[in-house]
């Protein structure tokens, strides 16, 4: 293989060694792993509220241990909630309109931490990976 002389003007380069870029994220611009937590944090409140919900739709027995520990762990999320609306139904199937309420505000909250996060941990004058 014979080496060619690079045109007048120009320089030619021997060696590049490439550059290893170490991302933050998949898309290199926030603190993916921090947003990935707080989703997790509030899939499991909801489908813990979620399951509260279906139990009590179903009638679930409070005899369970399994049920006890639901309804024990998930009671405190859906306290601030109660009240917003009458739970209907009968004495054991209940319909708890609070448990979807929290559902749904803890979602909210979970989204607009991770849209914090997103700024906070952005680089200066980086934009969206949308409007990219």
């Amino acid at each position: 293989m014979t080496m060619q002389e690079p045109p007048p003007g120009t320089t030619s380069v021997e060696h590049v060694t490439p550059v290893q870029h170490v991302a933050v994220s998949q898309d290199g611009r926030y603190n993916f792993r921090a947003a990935a937590a707080v989703g997790l944090i509030v899939g499991v409140v909801d489908v813990l509220i979620g399951g509260t919900f279906l139990l009590r739709l179903f009638g679930a027995s409070t005899e369970s241990g399994f049920v006890s520990l639901i309804y024990s762990i998930s009671n405190p999320l859906i306290a601030p909630f109660r009240g917003i609306f009458a739970d209907s139904g009968s004495k054991t199937n209940t319909f708890e309109p609070a448990a979807l309420v929290a559902m749904v505000v803890y979602a909210l909250i979970g989204w607009g931490i991770v849209v914090l996060i997103r700024i906070a941990t952005a680089p200066r004058g980086s934009k969206p990976a949308s409007a990219a």
